[in-house]
């Protein structure tokens, strides 16, 4: 993957700003590290920073063809077959590069393109001819593309640092901003950086400038189909899909290997990778992540009902990858904590972002790509929310009054009405057919409030993690192939056998061992080790006794009863409970201060 930047400023040269340019390239070097390039020209700068994955020798950035000038970050997964059918309307590639069959695509189809690229991607394109710029994000939103506007220049960029790299633009939160970090954090408004007069392009939109005019369009949508296929007919589908995802993303020219968790999801990617890399006389490396002593104080309970590691001995033998255990202490996660918000840019997971982040930093001193489980389930319905409907609200944040009682009296609202309308605002964008029935609706609902909220959260935390230390992160089961099929078929068939992802276990049986098909869900894994809550006690202690800038916006009183009492109702999700409470407010108060932020 890549860092992509760039400036339009149609009243004023920039040849006199290469310093500012080189400032904001130096931001995005952890996204590209094997090489950096700049485009300038008059009233526009493109700026790209490379992590070499295909075609590393020729697959320079920025790259021209004729008036065109591209910045891309992202993987196609069909650029063999994009390439025959440009080749057969007579054009002459010179690299092996996907960003030169991109930039091709673009220029022969214009926007339509972006209906025929199967990949992950966030690029622009510059017209020297019409003097115009072309924005497009992929799909699901998994690369990120934020953009800002200040004194008529448009500025755009993959992290929020990059922007906030140009002196004009300021690091601004108003009352909408904590709004957002208090009652949705760390979740956000599709569309929105939280930062003040900052956004982001959203999964499946492209955007023009040209002229002063400025307009966003969308190019993917999620469409409810009929659902013709038998349960047979659906399992092997599903399973076909799956398997073409997974294989379509193991083309690389560097090293590349799998997250294991022993779970379903990363199972089925390691078991489909393993046997194809098997075929090809080579072995998967696979990767997986313990917390020292977490065997002394692991609890089962509802979300979390197993330990990891005998389910990821059992994948490691069966499929004889080249496997890798990483173990972090608690002292590793409060070292990172601040670490993973110079990632994000904003408050994050909490240490679920430290952990992905330690991980990461280890991973890639072995290889350059790794395939990861994202995302089944959002579109499978493996969250235990799938099966209770009786919400009004994101049933990943159900402790709104709690929230609201940490915050100062002058940001306390209607949390009721202010949730609650981006929640029904939400379901009510879900497609469905006409004839569908009450429990498929209320499904078809819930996938796409997880595709567009919960799974965001996700995805952009395997972005910041990943890439901050230039490791490409690709998610399998992110394909809209995927998405499209399966959004449409009846709840009976996906929740079979009244089991969380129930179809997907059934379509995978087969290349899975039993106790690994059948394993309940079990989310990414976190420390249970006393000593991690005590540190962060500690922590929230020492800046309760001076002035900092979360007391500005949250009541120290009611804060500090953490350090003394425990929540049993997480904060975000599943995974986030007292420990990760605390931890998002010290990342809070670490945003607002490494960021310089002004309170409006």
């Amino acid at each position: 993957m890549c860092g992509i930047a760039g400036i339009l400023d149609e009243n004023h040269h920039l040849e006199n700003q290469q310093v500012i340019f080189n400032d904001m390239i130096q931001t995005m070097k952890h996204r590209g590290p094997t090489s950096d390039g700049l485009y300038l020209e008059d009233h526009v700068a493109l700026m790209h920073t490379r992590l070499a994955i295909v075609d590393v020798e020729k697959g320079l950035q920025p790259m021209q063809i004729n008036e065109y000038t591209i910045i891309y970050n992202g993987e196609c997964y069909n650029t063999e077959e994009l390439r025959h059918d440009l080749e057969e309307k007579g054009i002459v590639f010179h690299t092996s590069s996907d960003t030169e069959v991109i930039l091709h695509a673009y220029i022969y189809y214009k926007e339509n393109c972006l209906q025929m690229i199967n990949g992950i991607f966030a690029f622009a394109i510059y017209d020297t001819k019409e003097k115009s710029l072309f924005l497009a994000r992929d799909p699901m939103g998994v690369k990120p593309l934020f953009y800002t506007f200040v004194d008529q220049i448009l500025l755009f960029a993959s992290e929020i640092k990059t922007l906030l790299a140009y002196p004009l633009v300021r690091a601004i939160i108003d009352e909408h901003s904590i709004h957002q970090i208090a009652y949705l954090g760390p979740g956000r408004i599709s569309g929105s950086g939280v930062f003040k007069n900052i956004y982001e392009i959203k999964g499946g939109e492209y955007a023009t400038y040209s002229s002063s005019s400025f307009q966003i369009h969308p190019y993917y949508e999620l469409k409810a189909q009929p659902h013709t296929d038998s349960y047979d007919e659906t399992i092997e589908k599903v399973k076909s899909l799956v398997i073409d995802a997974i294989k379509r993303q193991l083309v690389s020219d560097v090293k590349i290997g799998a997250f294991l968790s022993g779970g379903l999801d990363s199972s089925i990617i390691c078991a489909v990778a393993a046997n194809h890399y098997k075929k090809e006389g080579k072995q998967l490396s696979t990767f997986s992540l313990e917390f020292e002593e977490n065997d002394l104080y692991f609890i089962p309970n509802h979300f979390q009902p197993t330990s990891d590691i005998p389910y990821i001995d059992l994948m490691v033998d069966t499929f004889k990858t080249n496997h890798t255990k990483i173990k972090l202490k608690s002292a590793d996660l409060i070292d990172a904590l601040y670490r993973a918000v110079d990632a994000r840019d904003l408050p994050g997971m909490a240490d679920v972002d430290t952990a992905l982040l330690c991980f990461c930093e280890e991973v890639k001193k072995h290889v350059d790509v790794v395939l990861s489980g994202e995302c089944a389930d959002e579109i499978f319905g493996g969250y235990p929310w799938f099966q209770d409907q009786n919400r009004s609200y994101f049933p990943w944040t159900q402790n709104l009054e709690y929230r609201q009682s940490l915050l100062l009296n002058q940001y306390q609202i209607d949390y009721h009405h202010y949730v609650g309308s981006l929640y029904h605002t939400s379901i009510q964008k879900a497609p469905f057919l006409p004839n569908a029935s009450k429990e498929d609706i209320a499904i078809q609902q819930m996938t796409y409030l997880n595709i567009h909220w919960f799974m965001q959260t996700l995805l952009d935390r395997k972005d910041r993690m990943s890439m901050a230390n230039g490791l490409e992160a690709r998610v399998p089961f992110c394909d809209t192939r995927i998405l499209n099929y399966v959004y449409s078929i009846p709840w009976a068939y996906k929740n079979h056998n009244q089991r969380e992802k129930g179809l997907l276990r059934e379509a995978m049986k087969d290349l899975l061992p039993l106790e690994i098909s059948e394993r309940k869900k079990s989310p990414f894994p976190k420390t249970h080790h006393p000593e991690y809550l005590k540190i962060l006690r500690q922590e929230l202690l020492k800046i309760s006794q001076s002035d900092e800038p979360l007391w500005k916006i949250f009541n120290k009183e009611e804060v500090l009863k953490l350090c003394v009492e425990e929540s049993s109702t997480p904060w975000y999700g599943q995974l986030m409970t007292t420990p990760q409470t605390i931890a998002y407010l010290l990342q809070i108060n670490y945003w607002i201060k490494k960021y310089k932020i002004q309170i409006q």
